[in-house]
């Protein structure tokens, strides 16, 4: 999708242009390409971070009185396009794009002073606590316990699939603080430092050999009351608003373009036999049609984010088309790449970032990154809820 832009919106696109020309370097760019997830290496995304924090551009879509930039919805499409045309690390995760949002509408003051400065600069980095054993598409019936004695609450249980965890310094999660009533009505909705005792973390490997998600198991962790977020009761509330953010509270076209460009590249490449497989008909009619596919999720998320741009949500239906949308789009494009490849599609990768592996030809780097990328965008209809609950939440919403 091409915007008509104005002559001011024209000079806003050169001036991230030049930023990034200068400040974007190789070795992050280079990491990104070799990255199979949806999210950079958190030491990669750290270093991106601290220069667009240094420009006041790490959160575009924050309020500019919490340090967002005031820009309008065009200005933020147009950044957006130009960091994934560019090459930049993916790092807006749980920190800026979900627990940031819920701070803003549901903390007090205290907790929004302490904790947004620490997550746009970076000190601190937030995991999920939603999922555990035996409660994933049915978050209500989860069984970790927090249970109030004087100031602080203590917390038993354990959470799953969390991304990052093994990074990060804080998760927010859903806790059970009582048992009466309907099952949505005992869960509350607190934040963990991570470093406390009786916290531990184990790693979940992929079938693609990354480690990305982890089980945080709590034994008699101490949780401060006034790391609670709204009141005892109201965390399933809290958790629905938070989770229109994680589906459709950002822009991703971007990301499936540049997934797009590094499909054609490949394509472009002779096979052993001399062929080319964009030369295909039918290789070419199924990627146009994945292209189009690309340019209607981009009218979907520039229509959500603009009821964001006037400080509200993205709404439920919204939020779960897009997400929807998006993971099967990138399961396209994965299975497009998969069909260039052929048995190397299913290579086994080492136990470690590709971006550390020695440098090879561009090419070769990107079928080593495209066998990965195929293993992981099988998750991406099952994380941050199923497309089967998706499709639920569409029709409860909209038939009644």
């Amino acid at each position: 999708m091409d915007l008509l832009m104005t002559e001011e919106e024209v000079r806003f696109r050169d001036e991230v242009r030049a930023f990034l020309d200068t400040h974007l370097d190789e070795s992050l760019k280079r990491a990104e390409r070799l990255n199979p997830s949806f999210l950079a290496d958190p030491n990669i995304g750290l270093q991106w971070q601290a220069k667009l924090n240094e420009q006041g551009w790490v959160a575009p879509s924050w309020p500019k009185q919490y340090g967002g930039t005031g820009w309008t919805l065009a200005e933020r499409y147009i950044f957006d396009q130009e960091c994934e045309r560019a090459g930049e690390p993916h790092f807006r995760g749980a920190s800026i794009k979900m627990i940031a949002p819920v701070l803003m509408r549901y903390g007090t003051d205290e907790q929004k002073a302490f904790y947004l400065p620490r997550i746009l600069n970076g000190e601190d980095v937030w995991a999920q606590g939603y999922s555990e054993p035996g409660s994933g598409s049915d978050l209500a019936s989860l069984k970790t316990k927090a249970v109030l004695e004087g100031d602080h609450y203590l917390v038993n249980g354990s959470k799953i699939w969390s991304t990052l965890a093994h990074h990060a310094t804080r998760m927010f999660a859903l806790v059970r603080t009582a048992d009466t009533g309907k099952k949505q009505e005992g869960i509350t909705f607190i934040l963990i430092d991570l470093k406390s005792p009786g916290v531990t973390i184990r790693p979940i490997r992929s079938i693609c050999g990354t480690h990305e998600f982890n089980q945080v198991f709590f034994d008699d962790v101490k949780v401060p009351v006034s790391d609670r977020i709204g009141e005892e009761g109201e965390g399933w509330d809290i958790a629905k608003y938070l989770l229109e953010f994680e589906r459709g509270g950002a822009f991703a076209g971007g990301v499936l373009r540049a997934m797009l460009t590094r499909l054609h590249r490949l394509a472009c490449e002779p096979l052993p036999d001399g062929r080319k497989m964009i030369d295909d008909p039918l290789f070419a009619a199924r990627f146009t049609e994945i292209a189009t596919d690309v340019d209607a999720n981009d009218m979907l998320e520039l229509a959500a984010m603009s009821k964001v741009q006037a400080g509200g949500n993205p709404g439920s239906v919204p939020s779960s088309t897009m997400k929807i949308e998006r993971s099967r789009i990138r399961q396209s494009i994965a299975e497009l790449a998969a069909s260039i490849l052929g048995p190397d599609a299913l290579r086994w990768e080492e136990h470690r970032p590709l971006h550390e592996l020695p440098e090879e030809s561009e090419i070769d780097e990107g079928r080593k990154v495209a066998s990965a990328v195929y293993f992981n965008s099988r998750s991406q209809s099952i994380f941050g809820g199923s497309n089967e609950i998706q499709l639920e939440i569409i029709a409860k919403t909209l038939l009644r």
